[in-house]
């Protein structure tokens, strides 16, 4: 495809909007005028000339900028979905998170349902949006100094086909642990003095189960310190990972460091699934991992995947019904999505699977009626049938770190390789980004950069 605009701020919005369809314009040209207070956009998709002119309010730069991205977006939508005869599921919306632009919405005194259907969002859609906003009451909080701590354990039993993450198969990476397990120490000496009002701790990876007992316990030990200087009551996750590294003696050392909530990511139940994605468990160690977990009392959530290789709707179904039976507190749905790095990306540039909003109606359908409400919500570029990642809960086990992550209302303190810290500006506005290197040795030669670097970003 060429395309060309004389508006650099839309370039990538617009691409944007081009790859959510299967076919696209050869040739893709825009142009961008504001006069009088009328947002201008007029495009030629392969040969076909089209004019729009939108009014708006404008207060500000941000609101200029905000019109400008919305108006021209949903025109080219509107274009391209009546040429090829096409409806998304979010319509217009590309962004990652819909809930927090219905926020946004709100706290201008607005409804927030009447731009999404303005931009094309389908009803059920807006009515998630709807549910997710009423079950984060009393958990939603937007006020500077609050923090979560992530800490990051970029190891897993093998690599995953769909995966994008920095992890390796641990054999070839388990040289580096003594010495990444060194930096983390540090790290977290060092990041004591920027913790702010701390609302959560979460371990993630990668699979943390991956390492062996006493390296986790270093883990462990070295988070400790900032938990009893700040708030020991705080909601700590780990996300323990594969079923197929649960053992007793890594659940009892969690449960001895106050751990409140674990992750058994299965993805599917379905061991022909698990084969072809490249996973090394089956559907029994799933509930090997439930029947160690249950006694140590901890929440518990399962994550699945729909439209993961060749499976039907028949075999996701029953997953999530499944999924349901192991009493799980949550239950995350994603949906598969093309990612820079993964092994699915170098094969193809565009995930097609028919089923797939079939498979996303039928899990919300199963979940609601099971007692489990949608609590946070997030899409991603290239999803298939560019649905969304859904996390279910039942009453009151709604995990804090996923919506202050989600809808980034909370600073993030971010150690380890690939973590990216953020502070959240309230009364300004404001999200500041600060990441660590992202492969092991090039982080852990540059660890004391990594610690200065954030200590300043954090004061």
């Amino acid at each position: 495809m060429t395309f060309t605009t004389d508006c650099k701020f839309l370039e990538n919005e617009l691409l944007d909007v081009v790859c959510l369809f299967k076919r696209r314009p050869e040739v893709l040209t825009h142009s961008f005028t504001h006069k009088d207070g009328v947002f201008c956009n007029a495009f030629s998709v392969d040969g076909k000339d089209f004019y729009y002119e939108d009014g708006g309010q404008v207060r500000d730069e941000l609101e200029f900028k905000r019109l400008e991205r919305r108006f021209a977006k949903l025109r080219l939508y509107q274009i391209l979905s009546a040429e090829y005869g096409e409806k998304m599921p979010w319509g217009a919306l590309t962004g990652i998170r819909p809930t927090k632009l219905a926020y946004m919405e709100k706290e201008q005194g607005k409804d927030f349902t009447e731009l999404f259907r303005q931009m094309g969002v389908r009803e059920e859609n807006i009515c998630l949006v709807a549910q997710i906003l009423q079950a984060q009451e009393g958990i939603y909080e937007k006020k500077d100094g609050n923090t979560d701590l992530f800490v990051s354990l970029p190891f897993c039993p093998t690599k995953c086909a769909y995966c994008s993450f920095i992890t390796a198969p641990i054999e070839k990476t388990r040289h580096f642990l003594p010495a990444y397990l060194d930096c983390l120490e540090r790290e977290l000496q060092s990041a004591k003095e920027s913790v702010g009002n701390l609302r959560s701790v979460y371990i993630g990876g990668g699979t943390p189960f991956a390492l062996d007992a006493p390296d986790l316990r270093r883990v462990l030990r070295a988070v400790e310190p900032i938990l009893k200087t700040y708030n020991a009551n705080v909601e700590y996750t780990v996300e323990a990972g594969r079923p197929d590294v649960f053992t007793d003696e890594k659940l009892k050392l969690l449960k001895e460091f106050g751990v409140t909530r674990i992750c058994i990511n299965p993805q599917s139940f379905s061991d022909e699934t698990l084969q072809k994605i490249g996973r090394k468990h089956t559907e029994k160690d799933v509930y090997n991992a439930f029947a160690l977990s249950k006694k140590y009392d901890f929440d518990i959530n399962v994550d699945l995947i729909a439209g993961l290789t060749d499976e039907t709707p028949d075999v996701f179904v029953q997953s999530v019904q499944k999924a349901v039976e192991t009493g799980a507190d949550n239950i995350t749905v994603h949906c598969l999505s093309l990612k820079s790095g993964a092994k699915l990306k170098e094969e193809t540039d565009y995930l097609e699977n028919d089923c797939i909003s079939d498979m996303v109606s039928a899990s919300r359908d199963i979940l609601g009626a099971n007692g489990y409400a949608p609590y946070y919500m997030y899409r991603q570029k290239y999803q298939v049938g560019n649905n969304e990642n859904v996390g279910w809960t039942k009453p009151n086990k709604a995990c804090v770190y996923n919506i202050d992550i989600m809808e980034e209302i909370a600073d993030n303190l971010a150690v380890g390789a690939n973590a990216v810290s953020k502070r959240v500006f309230t009364e300004k506005g404001l999200i500041t980004r600060c990441a660590s290197q992202k492969d092991l040795p090039t982080y852990i030669a540059h660890v004391d950069e990594t610690i200065e670097k954030r200590r300043k970003f954090f004061l």
